[in-house]
């Protein structure tokens, strides 16, 4: 637990693992309290990051001016309870090895948040992964922590590692989640959070155990049909404000572990939503990506944010969120000042 007053710069600094340099630590603190990352995500499971393709991906990614990186490696889960795990074994699989040292050859930052895959499960998404009985309960949480303790374990060098993702309705199993808290801080070094739901981020029991609060943060901003800049600005300020005095009560620092926004002209009201396309549904979608970047890039408390998402050359815009789309690129770029942003420090 850091001491009291000490000044914000530095607790960040120390809360994700750097040491400022005696000489710079205005700049070193600057980098790292700025995570400007984007998802890299898949369209064929856990091998696609094992990729040729993986090296110039990232180098897009610096190109835009991000300077963290994101992948989300798979398990199953079912419907009984158990956890269906995809690789196995003593040594790192290669789609964990590649990324670890081919982003650090791009000078980007590397997070590591595990996914359950929910499809031909009852589940319609992780959200609503629950069981019924005591037996099904133990047998998840017995066969997720050695999942997930397998997966930081592979990943050892990675600059920070999320425990759990999007699990609403398992947060109640508090004692399971810290016995994996615990164990997955024996196995690795990195800082570790949580990617909590926006519904959900207030009820997380455990973020004393944690270095940062990780929000996925699909936020409505407005219900307006057609809302104005002034709208979506005041939708994030309420935000803003609601993480800060959380991020006060629980005295840690908060990170989107997602941020986004779909090509719709529901994106304001419901970010996720793909119902409409077009060049007002573009616009809309780059005017609440646009007052995102500038809220996270105003406010102390707000580490940075993961942009859901991209995908490895050649199709890396995918069919939602279209963080790679050349408008969206071009708004990064404008946002992050590719220009300026320094070369990730080497992990050791």
């Amino acid at each position: 637990m850091l001491a009291a007053g000490t000044p914000l710069c530095l607790a960040l600094a120390l809360l994700w693992g750097f040491e400022p340099p005696e000489t710079s630590a205005e700049v070193e603190v600057s980098a790292l309290a700025d995570v400007r990352g984007i998802t890299l995500s898949t369209h064929r499971g856990n091998r696609e990051w094992d990729s040729d393709q993986l090296a110039p991906t990232l180098a897009d990614l610096r190109a835009v001016g991000a300077n963290w990186v994101a992948i989300h490696p798979y398990a199953s889960v079912r419907s009984e309870g158990g956890v269906r795990r995809w690789e196995t074994g003593d040594e790192a699989p290669s789609f964990l090895a590649r990324p670890l040292r081919e982003s650090r050859a791009a000078g980007l930052r590397l997070l590591v948040k595990p996914h359950l895959a929910y499809w031909g499960s009852p589940f319609a998404w992780r959200g609503e992964i629950e069981f019924q009985s005591d037996e099904a309960w133990n047998q998840f949480f017995a066969e997720y922590e050695e999942w997930i303790v397998d997966v930081a374990r592979w990943s050892r060098g990675t600059d920070a590692f999320v425990v759990g993702t999007e699990l609403d309705r398992t947060l109640h199993r508090e004692a399971d989640w810290r016995r994996i808290i615990e164990r997955v801080r024996s196995v690795t070094d990195a800082p570790l959070t949580y990617a909590a739901n926006w519904t959900d981020y207030q009820r997380v029991p455990f973020w004393d155990a944690l270095d940062a609060v990780g929000v996925q943060g699909y936020f409505p901003l407005s219900k307006e049909p057609s809302p104005t800049r002034r709208q979506i600005e005041e939708g994030w300020r309420q935000v803003a404000d609601t993480l800060g005095a959380f991020s006060r009560d629980v005295d840690k620092p908060v990170l989107f572990t997602e941020l986004g926004y779909n090509r719709s002209l529901r994106a304001a009201a419901e970010p996720w939503s793909d119902d409409t396309d077009g060049p007002e549904a573009e616009a809309l979608q780059l005017l609440c990506l646009e007052v995102a970047l500038r809220t996270v890039e105003r406010e102390e408390h707000l580490l940075g944010a993961f942009l859901w998402k991209w995908f490895l050359r050649p199709r890396s815009v995918g069919r939602d969120f279209q963080m790679a789309s050349p408008a969206v690129q071009r708004l990064l770029r404008q946002s992050w000042k590719a220009a300026e942003v320094p070369p990730a420090a080497a992990r050791p």
